[in-house]
């Protein structure tokens, strides 16, 4: 059967051929849901991955979808089967965070996001696994328990949008909703295997992605939202669905980002960097991101591996570091700011003196492409203490903390990064590449992430 009528292949296939099979014709929504539904039934007994399952309500909307279509109306995501990250609010399905004093919670109105992929004509079937407050690199928490990687039960699909990145994997859903504050999007797409966008900040709304029981983060904290999906395709699709002001915050207008910087592969300028002050990184990313810029570089871009205007990635690391734990800690219960007010200011300084220097270097190239995390999917830990893991690169111990390291260049710039699969370890685990680009800019790294996929065959 052909994919374009055949629904378990068209959820591996993504959103974007999903979306366009459907609005051609070639199947109905309601067989997309339920080809779904069979397959988290069929997989996630081991897996995991989707925890909280709305399949009633799913069909009901997939129902729907089909009489929109046959009516001619055309949305972006019309029909096509999702999940959300358990973090964000569902009207009726709990939001827990993976903690059990909130195992009951179940917010009334959806997230300012999920109302938007629900305009658009998504289908929503359920909600991902996270870790425990989403504070891990891992996807365990004692409400809904442990997801695995899906090539290898022993290890982890990342986190904290770890579940999600495992149903997109399995082609259980064909698109998911997730978060990013320290690589939490980023590193279960390179674990796994797939696409994701982290979005420059500020693009995509957040409210309602938020702590239990409140509406929004805590003042300060630099998180994001963004896709996992299947190719670019469909973060792209993604993100013409979510972009946009908040209208409790901005009156509504239309929002429209820059164009790609660059066309051809031949146009673009890039900047390839595979080592880090603070974090090892694996011989196997190294050369799966190296060989990414040679493959760019033998189409023809201008392919160099060292400026002067980049900053100094310890200090980038650090400046992040300490932004965000100094907001968590002052929206914990009994948290204070830091002793001294000019040490949150000295931070600040820092961060815009960095962005600064970012906005230079975008001047000199379009990308930066480096690891999105220093190693592939590692085995479970149990250990709740982070300074008592054992982390282990190319055979050597590195502290665990370190994964995050990779993530603060985009992060702390406020820039936009997407990661893009590149190849395996010699144990034919996945391997992502990160590509960030200018802020705002998000249509170019989404750019260089099709064209690199382009450069493999």
């Amino acid at each position: 059967m052909a994919i374009g009528s055949d629904p378990t292949s068209l959820l591996a296939a993504g959103a974007a051929r999903s979306a366009a099979a459907l609005a051609a014709g070639q199947l109905s929504a309601a067989e997309l849901c339920d080809a779904a539904i069979a397959r988290i039934e069929s997989l996630d007994g081991t897996l995991n991955a989707v925890v909280v399952r709305d399949f009633d309500r799913a069909r009901r909307q997939a129902a729907a979808a089909d009489a929109a279509l046959a009516r001619g109306e055309r949305r972006p995501l019309l029909g096509v089967p999702m999940t959300v990250k358990e973090a964000f609010n569902v009207a009726g399905l709990p939001t827990s965070w993976g903690l059990p004093p909130f195992r009951d919670f179940v917010p009334q109105q959806d997230a300012v996001a999920v109302a938007r992929l629900k305009a658009a004509g998504a289908v929503i079937l359920g909600k991902t696994n996270v870790p425990t407050a989403l504070a891990d690199w891992q996807c365990a928490n004692p409400v809904y328990g442990r997801t695995v990687h899906p090539l290898d039960a022993t290890r982890t699909p990342g986190g904290s949008s770890g579940g999600g990145a495992a149903a997109v994997a399995t082609g259980m859903v064909a698109l998911e909703l997730g978060s990013d504050l320290t690589g939490s999007l980023r590193i279960p797409a390179s674990f796994c295997g797939v696409y994701t966008h982290k979005p420059s900040h500020g693009l995509l709304p957040t409210r309602g992605f938020a702590f239990p029981g409140t509406e929004e983060a805590p003042a300060g904290l630099p998180s994001v939202i963004g896709p996992i999906g299947r190719c670019t395709d469909d973060l792209s699709l993604a993100l013409d669905v979510l972009a946009g002001p908040d209208a409790a915050h901005v009156a509504q207008g239309r929002f429209m980002l820059p164009a790609p910087r660059r066309a051809a592969v031949k146009d673009w300028r890039v900047l390839v960097v595979t080592a880090h002050p603070q974090a090892a990184v694996a011989a196997d990313v190294r050369a799966a991101v190296e060989g990414a810029g040679q493959r760019l570089m033998e189409a023809g871009a201008s392919v160099v591996h060292a400026s002067d205007l980049l900053p100094d990635l310890a200090e980038v690391s650090d400046t992040y570091d300490q932004i965000v734990q100094i907001v968590l800690a002052h929206a914990e219960p009994g948290g204070r700011s830091p002793k001294q007010l000019h040490t949150w200011f000295d931070l600040l300084a820092a961060r815009t003196r960095i962005r600064a220097q970012l906005r230079a270097l975008f001047t000199q190239i379009d990308a930066v492409l480096c690891p999105a995390v220093g190693c592939a999917a590692f085995e479970h830990m149990a250990e709740p203490e982070w300074d008592k893991r054992a982390l282990t690169i190319d055979g050597k111990p590195a502290p665990y903390g370190a994964l995050a390291a990779w993530a603060g260049l985009a992060s702390l710039g406020g820039l936009p990064a997407t990661v893009a699969p590149i190849g395996f370890t010699a144990d034919r685990l996945p391997v992502g590449v990160q590509i960030v680009g200018p802020y705002f800019e998000d249509r170019s790294t989404l750019q260089l992430a099709g064209l690199l996929a382009t450069t493999a065959n």
